[in-house]
């Protein structure tokens, strides 16, 4: 029989692979090709925001080819008066720390390529308190089961989200899959928005 610890060294060996494949994907993909998918997904997500009037919304700074093109200015361009935008700061422990969002100008480079805000820190249940809630993600399956980049840390924000409020995956098209490893610390988000398909609610676990 196969123990647990057998299950999850498998597991974690499938979703190294499967990682390594979608990012070599993703650096195939053409200049044209991603400015495209980040219009396709940022208009979806512009309509999102103006039909749930969020008063607060977490996002990220896209790094690379992962898709979203501008993403903060995009959204706080569409935030009904008065809301806020929060964005993470990883910290040492690779868990997730949030500050507001205040323009490019108040971005600082931070570790693994990304920018974060420079602002007073909210502390982790920050995220606790946000209407929509917007994730990277490499892949997602048709459960919610999404593959990020190996370090935790969206797991962990996600276990603080609230069951109401919305998660949401943004995706190049052809990553949405039947099927990815899961382990037991994987939190599934609710939907997923990808440039032909839009966004698509999901069945979670």
């Amino acid at each position: 029989m196969t123990d647990f610890s057998d299950e999850a060294e498998a597991a974690t060996g499938t979703k190294r692979q499967t990682r390594a494949d979608l990012l070599a994907r993703r650096r195939a993909l053409g200049v044209a090709e991603r400015a495209a998918a980040a219009a396709a997904v940022g208009g979806v997500l512009v309509d999102l925001v103006r039909r749930l009037r969020p008063r607060r919304i977490t996002a990220y700074v896209p790094v690379g080819s992962e898709p979203g093109g501008d993403l903060p200015e995009l959204l706080r361009a569409t935030l009904p008066p008065g809301a806020e935008l929060l964005l993470p700061v990883l910290r040492d422990d690779l868990d997730l720390d949030w500050a507001g969002y205040t323009g490019p100008g108040g971005l600082v480079a931070a570790g693994r390529g990304m920018r974060e805000p420079a602002g007073p820190r909210l502390g982790r249940a920050a995220v606790a308190g946000a209407e929509l809630v917007v994730v990277p993600a490499l892949a997602v399956d048709r459960r919610g089961i999404r593959l990020g980049r190996g370090g935790g840390s969206y797991d962990r924000a996600l276990a603080r989200v609230p069951a109401g409020a919305w998660t949401v995956a943004l995706l190049h098209d052809g990553e949405l899959v039947d099927r990815l490893p899961a382990e037991p610390h994987d939190r599934p988000v609710r939907a997923v928005v990808t440039p032909t398909g839009g966004l698509r609610e999901l069945t979670t676990p």
